[in-house]
C-alpha cells in the first residue's frame, strides 16, 4: 500500500511538471502572437473612437425616435 502512495506521489509530480510546461509554452505563444499584432497610431484611433461615438449617438436618436412614434401609434388606436 505504501509503495502505491509513493507510486501516486511520482504520478503527481510528473503530471504538475507537464501542466507546467504546457502553461508556459501557451503563455510564450500568446506573447508570440501580441508581437504580430499591428496596433494603430494614436490618430486613427481617435478617429475611429469619434466614428464610434457618433454612430452610437445616431443609434439612439434612431431608436428613441422608433419607440416614439410606436408609443403614440399605440395610444393612438387604444384610445
Amino acid at each position: 500500500m505504501a509503495d502505491e502512495v509513493v507510486k501516486d506521489s511520482g504520478k503527481a509530480k510528473k503530471k504538475d511538471k507537464k501542466e507546467r510546461k504546457e502553461k508556459k509554452s501557451w503563455f510564450k505563444g500568446l506573447k508570440t502572437e501580441f508581437k504580430k499584432i499591428m496596433w494603430t497610431d494614436k490618430k486613427t484611433l481617435g478617429k475611429q473612437a469619434i466614428a464610434v461615438i457618433v454612430v452610437s449617438v445616431l443609434f439612439c436618436v434612431l431608436i428613441t425616435l422608433v419607440d416614439s412614434v410606436a408609443l403614440a401609434a399605440i395610444e393612438f388606436i387604444i384610445g
